[in-house]
């Protein structure tokens, strides 16, 4: 009985504690009756999905061209290459937006409804993007959708400005280090100032398309780059006048500066957002093309509808190639990221110039099953299939390169060099950009199999996965054992000590 009892009363304190949790998330947490707020982990990871959603959504309008000439090279050069060319540039802004995005919650640490509502507008302009860049492909000559892209940009950046204010005018939203700051209004003007950056570039580029709207792309493009101009800037300020002291609040700063880097976390989750969202773009091409119609089954194939699907036998495989190059880059990004313990600007950058083209693989599917076999148009797609797949892993491979100038902060000890790890890491990071380079030479020679050499390095690449570590490891052993045998102990020993005093991933 008296064992019930306290069993009984652990439960019940168990319960109000766990209510009292639940009453705390919902209140101020400075509370005086500012009203029910909750953190913003929530609002933050529905805006990066919608975010990594919309960025990937932008290669459709791409990958649905129609080609109207004979020849792929004419289309290509006349239309796609504009289209490909805006599609990188309005994703890298996408990504500017985001990382704005997740800073600016950095600052704010909880969320009422007025600011969760505010947010949904700035989502909802956001999610407008795609409309416009389909204007600006589709009629690259035009201005009109260059200023709708940057009058939606306008005012995704008075909304951002509202939210700020509104946040700042309930303290108690802010995080702890700024309630505590003396000059919580210096910092207000500066995330504004910082905020309105890219919207004032947009307003300058809407103003120029009237007069000679070509600059206004390559004003648009500073956008990506105005963090590292600003960083050149300065060096050569300090270099020419000597070092300027900072504000007692510079440390505070730096969590909204564009030049700072995000954190590793969440810039793996917007990575895996759009990995998931490229590999769903390439079944609902499926979806929509290779289902026949039950007439025509009717009528030409005798009602037999495994007649019907064989004629989309090709695609299928191209279906299959795609997403198998989808889910091994993904696989290849996780294993770097699971031994990368921080992230820099210039890592953060290369890996949205990777996620760009990974954004353009529905295009590579498109392509290599659109066109008759042995044809010329199918050898220039199946090389342009090759060139995404080449960038999308060598920009992976530069991340990797350059966390190695400083792998003492930014990598694990496994895979620093001379780690157990790091030739494994590189010959994984460096399959891609090598197969996709070989095969993109070997379709110059062997132009009528092309189309099979490239399926074939589709179908042998997660094969050369299960076979490299072993690889490695046996190619690591031979030369250790040739040249250095006397290594070979204090080889094992060292790792044991490696990994018993050095945690994993720290």
């Amino acid at each position: 009985m008296m064992e019930g009892r306290e069993d009984s009363d652990v439960i019940e304190q168990q319960v109000e504690d766990n209510t009292e949790n639940s009453s705390r998330s919902l209140v101020s947490p400075a509370g005086g009756g500012r009203g029910p707020c909750s953190s913003s982990q929530r609002l933050l990871n529905y805006s990066d999905a919608l975010i990594s959603i919309i960025a990937t959504v932008m290669i459709l309008p791409v990958a649905h061209t129609k080609m109207e000439d004979d020849e792929l090279r004419q289309s290509f050069q006349l239309l796609l290459t504009t289209k490909i060319a805006v599609y990188l540039m309005t994703f890298l802004i996408v990504t500017v937006a985001w990382a704005a995005h997740i800073r600016l919650f950095q600052v704010i640490v909880y969320v009422d409804d007025c600011l969760a509502l505010l947010n949904l507008a700035c989502m909802m302009i956001i999610t407008f993007l795609p409309y416009t860049f389909s204007l600006m492909a589709s009629f690259p000559d035009n201005g009109l959708g260059l200023l709708l892209f940057c009058g939606s940009v306008m005012i995704i950046g008075l909304i951002q400005s509202g939210i700020v204010l509104y946040a700042f005018s309930r303290p108690v939203l802010l995080s702890d280090q700024i309630q505590m700051s003396e000059n919580r209004s210096s910092y207000k003007h500066h995330i504004l100032k910082v905020i309105m950056r890219v919207p004032i570039m947009c307003f300058f580029a809407s103003v120029i398309s009237f007069v000679f709207f070509q600059l206004s792309y390559a004003l648009l493009a500073v956008v990506v780059f105005l963090p590292y101009i600003s960083q050149g800037v300065k060096w050569c300020r300090s270099k020419a006048i000597g070092h300027v002291d900072e504000s007692p609040d510079a440390m505070l700063f730096s969590s909204f500066l564009p030049s700072e880097a995000l954190s590793k976390e969440r810039v793996e989750a917007f990575s895996d957002g759009v990995y998931a969202i490229v590999a769903t773009l390439l079944i609902l091409d499926i979806c929509e093309d290779n289902v026949p119609d039950p007439t025509a089954v009717k009528k030409t194939f005798g009602g037999s509808l495994v007649a019907a699907l064989q004629v989309y036998g090709p695609q299928y495989l191209a279906y299959f190639g795609s997403f198998a190059t989808v889910g091994l880059l993904w696989f290849v990004h996780h294993s770097l990221f699971l031994h990368v313990t921080r992230t820099t600007r210039l890592m953060g950058l290369l890996n949205t110039f990777s996620l760009a083209f990974v954004g353009g693989l529905p295009l590579a599917y498109q392509l290599t099953q659109e066109f008759p076999r042995n044809s010329r148009n199918e050898l220039e797609a199946v090389q342009i299939s090759c060139v995404i797949v080449f960038f999308a892993g060598i920009f992976q491979l530069s991340i990797f390169v350059v966390a190695l100038f400083s792998q003492q902060e930014t990598l694990h000890p496994h895979v620093r060099h001379g780690g157990r790890e790091h030739v494994f890491m590189l010959a994984k990071l460096a399959l891609y950009p090598c197969v996709a380079l070989t095969t993109f030479v070997l379709t110059c020679f062997l132009t009528k199999f092309s189309a099979s050499i490239f399926h074939l390095m589709e179908v042998t690449v997660p094969l050369a996965f299960l076979v490299l570590r072993l690889s490695v490891r046996l190619g690591l052993a031979a030369l250790r054992h040739v040249f250095c045998p006397e290594a070979l102990g204090r080889q094992s020993v060292l790792e044991d000590v490696v990994e018993d005093n050095v945690p994993f991933n720290t």
